[in-house]
């Protein structure tokens, strides 16, 4: 497909240059397409919304265009690229290759930060030479040890995969590419949260993220796409286990797991170990905002980018309702601050019930990310955030050391110091 012709841009008045925002894109460049098949994955569904002409893979074209427009939409010294799935290195060395090249020819100096999120079974040492060689930040899924792990992270032949994952990721090492992790707190895991931390600073992960898997009972594939996205039923009160996947993490347990973590980390890893949310959470309760969009207080800034050009609001709506357009025919920029995708990110703050609105955990939640409100409130209202109870329990457990740590971050202090604190506090009891 040819990039249609556009008109010269008149020149822009210095409010509304002012008012176009920094965002960021997710994109996908294998589009569906993965060589795993985890039981929880709610992504391998979208290949029934793009055909399989093209095998679901970027084309130069398209490549070219979003490179191109992502330069010419972005004003700072500094770029970065978030390579995703699927599973991208199915795109094969010589497709990233082709993308540094076209970063080297639109960027023009400028400094370019590309980050690769994998499933990690494909990594080999070639994969890590060029990495390494190229300063990629490499995301590694994994879900614990083999026996949490593997619970839901199968090939599509049902075997086993952490021990691949463990292969790739060694190669990673060796090379010294720079890496974190990604967990999913799912049903299995959530119940063993020193087991999962212990075992991935064993690994040698110092950047942790812990994403709680939530998805709708009957959201599956044969539900259509806008159905899954339709206002949420009343369940009369039902227990929240009835409204989920069996895989999903229950809202008290997500709680509990991140206080488990927390209590462990404050004591002897600030400093030594971030775990996102915990670093969110400390610029939370020190009055500078989140840095993570499910916690800020508007949305809108993140949209998903498929293989064939295709833009969404984001990587949790790639639905056909969500469909900005494509970057063929629309410039990235325009589609990110049209109308329709300010719209949806000021209704993360508008579409809150009111029971959201008055309560007093909002300035750290912000109502979370909209994907997970689905349930009724106690008021009769829907949209009551699903992890609402774990998050209500995980704030107030860590609320007298985020204070502590915030008090230290103003003083110009180290908030690690809050470990010794802690020490000292212990011998006086």
């Amino acid at each position: 497909m040819k990039q249609k012709t556009l008109a010269r841009p008149q020149k822009k008045s210095p409010a509304r240059a002012a008012n176009r925002r920094p965002f960021h894109v997710m994109v996908k460049p294998a589009g569906p397409m993965c060589n795993l098949n985890c039981e929880y994955c709610f992504y391998l569904e979208k290949q029934k919304m793009f055909p399989k002409k093209n095998g679901w893979r970027m084309n130069d074209e398209v490549l070219e265009a979003y490179i191109r427009q992502t330069f010419a939409s972005q004003k700072t010294p500094e770029v970065s690229f978030a390579w995703q799935g699927g599973e991208p290195t199915l795109m094969g060395i010589d497709f990233f290759r082709k993308v540094l090249a076209l970063q080297k020819r639109h960027g023009k100096g400028r400094r370019v930060i590309n980050a690769l999120q994998t499933n990690g079974t494909l990594l080999d040492d070639e994969w890590a030479e060029f990495l390494a060689e190229n300063d990629f930040l490499v995301g590694i899924s994994i879900d614990g040890p083999a026996a949490l792990h593997d619970c839901y992270r199968r090939d599509r032949h049902q075997a086993p995969t952490h021990a691949r994952v463990m292969q790739g990721l060694a190669a990673l090492i060796r090379h010294g590419v720079e890496f974190n992790t990604l967990t999913v707190v799912n049903r299995r895991n959530a119940r063993e949260p020193l087991r999962v931390y212990r075992f991935l600073k064993e690994i040698g992960s110092r950047y942790m993220q812990f994403i709680p898997l939530v998805e709708r009972a009957g959201a599956g594939p044969d539900c259509g796409f806008e159905n899954q996205l339709a206002p949420p039923p009343d369940h009369g009160g039902a227990d929240d286990d009835a409204v989920v996947t069996p895989w999903s993490v229950r809202s008290t347990d997500y709680g509990s797991f991140l206080c488990t973590i927390f209590d462990e980390w404050v004591r002897g890893d600030v400093g030594r170990y971030y775990v996102q949310i915990f670093d969110v959470m400390l610029g939370l309760w020190a009055g500078h905002g989140s840095s993570l969009c499910v916690f800020s207080e508007r949305c809108g800034n993140a949209v998903a980018l498929e293989h064939n050009g295709d833009v969404f609001s984001c990587d949790h709506f790639v639905y056909p309702k969500y469909r900005l357009g494509n970057l063929m025919e629309t410039q990235l920029r325009d589609m990110v601050d049209s109308p329709v995708q300010r719209r949806f990110g000021m209704d993360k703050t508008d579409a809150l019930p009111a029971c959201c609105k008055n309560c007093e955990m909002l300035r750290f939640c912000n109502g979370e990310c909209p994907k997970h409100r689905f349930l009724t409130s106690p008021d009769g209202e829907p949209g009551l955030n699903y992890l609402c109870a774990g998050y209500r329990r995980f704030f107030s457990h860590i609320d007298p050391y985020m204070r502590i740590m915030a008090n230290l971050l103003e003083k110009k202090r180290a908030p690690a110091e809050i470990m010794s604190m802690l020490v000292a506090r212990t011998a006086r009891i």
